[in-house]
């Protein structure tokens, strides 16, 4: 008679087997409170902020081509749904995601919605509700994942269960007032979006200030540092699109070649500047501060992505005398809002309070910066000139920057503290 030991072995082994993949895969969310503090940023958050690269570009490739202010107007609400969308998502993923099959499933659904919405975003506003309605189904998915984070929160933290109530009630309340709006007419559309932003701009700030809210609720982090410098340097990738983009229009002679490198090298004044005052820098953990920090990154994004979208208009006319009005507004307004809302962005950091030698300098020399770009963009100097000007300009606060941290003692030319 033959054995029927490893057979008979091998069911209960499958059963086992199944059940452990069955708990893995499908885990409850994270409750409030459980930070993991040593976490870092897993593939599936960075394939994530790559859909949005998407998103953006269609955006911006709608700027460049409507070069007006109806279409920065256009261009800025479509950009702030996007980043009221990534912050959602990326919040969600840092506060409360696993690496288990459960958070992937519901992320890569998330990135399917993202690649229609992307479609619709080359022309939101005049291009149907088609945006609306795929911006209503990505929406319905947070709303699903933040209520079933209040569930946790029932079962393990009953203090959040106040704030991320309202915080549901919020979610479901823009589900209505996305989808209403995919019915209204255009300019309508666009007019309910941007007091949509706005309403979100404010709901982020009162959880700011609420003592349950990111206070309790969220403790700074390594990886979620690093998720906001994600983030920026996807937009600071608008800039060398931009200027891809408008090196292909054009005739490829030096003056329009010379005036694409100087347009890309604004881009890379907005990288040193920001990696070395802000990047990979922790914001305190008080609730005031981290929302602060995390909303005034809204404005640097915007005003990035914009100036890649005039990159294209810059080296179009890079043969003109001057440079025209919508472009050279456009591109020195990008670096002084830049400019200035990273006052509050170094101001809610951390060293902000240990550093103040570094910092005080540095306000007036960002300031000044800021002043600087908006005269420049009024006096309209040829593009290549223009796009050198605002290049010296971020260099100098980029200078005021590391002559603080070297006098601190803070500088290390690898990147690394240096002691005092």
């Amino acid at each position: 008679m033959l054995s029927s030991g490893p057979a008979s072995a091998s069911g209960p082994a499958t059963s086992r087997a199944l059940q452990l993949f069955k708990d893995w895969f499908w885990r409850p969310p994270r409750a409030h409170g459980e930070t993991i503090v040593d976490r870092r940023v897993s593939p599936l958050e960075l394939l994530y902020d790559l859909a949005y690269a998407t998103v953006i570009a269609q955006a911006g490739n709608h700027l460049a081509a409507h070069l007006s202010a109806n279409g920065l107007f256009e261009f800025a609400v479509i950009f702030s749904l996007t980043w009221i969308a990534w912050a959602n998502g990326s919040l969600y993923l840092e506060l409360h995601g696993r690496l288990d099959g459960r958070t992937r499933t519901y992320f890569f659904l998330q990135i399917g919605i993202l690649a229609i919405l992307a479609v619709y975003a080359a022309d939101a506003s005049g291009g149907g509700g088609g945006f609306a309605i795929a911006y209503t189904a990505f929406l319905v998915v947070m709303t699903w994942l933040w209520y079933e984070v209040r569930r946790q929160d029932a079962r393990v933290h009953p203090e959040f269960l106040a704030d991320t109530g309202r915080y549901v009630v919020a979610m479901a309340l823009s589900v209505g007032v996305i989808l209403v709006s995919a019915f209204l007419p255009a300019e309508l559309r666009l007019l309910v979006w941007a007091i949509f932003t706005i309403a979100w701009v404010f709901l982020l700030m009162l959880f700011g200030r609420s003592p349950v809210g990111l206070g309790r609720g969220m403790t700074p982090t390594d990886s979620l540092v690093e998720r906001f410098a994600t983030i920026t340097i996807i937009v600071l990738g608008e800039v060398v699109f931009g200027v891809v983009d408008g090196l292909s229009q054009s005739k490829r002679d030096f003056t329009a070649i010379s005036t694409g490198m100087l347009a890309l090298a604004v881009g890379f004044g907005f990288w040193w500047i920001y990696f070395d005052v802000v990047g990979g820098k922790l914001p305190k953990p008080d609730g005031r501060a981290l929302a602060n920090w995390m909303l005034s990154h809204f404005p640097i994004t915007l005003s990035i992505a914009a100036a890649g979208a005039g990159m294209v208009s810059l080296i179009e006319h890079a043969r003109d005398d001057s440079t025209p009005a919508p472009t050279s507004w456009l591109l020195s307004g990008a670096v002084a809002v830049g400019l200035l809302f990273l006052i509050p962005t170094w101001r809610a950091l951390a060293d902000a309070s240990r550093l103040p030698s570094v910092y005080r300098p540095l306000w007036m020399a960002t300031l000044a910066g800021a002043v600087a770009s908006v005269i420049i963009g009024w006096i309209r100097p040829a593009p290549w000139l223009l796009a050198l000007m605002l290049v010296v300009v971020l260099g100098l606060v980029w200078a005021v920057a590391v002559r603080g941290f070297a006098l601190a003692g803070t500088w290390s030319p690898d990147g690394s503290e240096a002691q005092s």
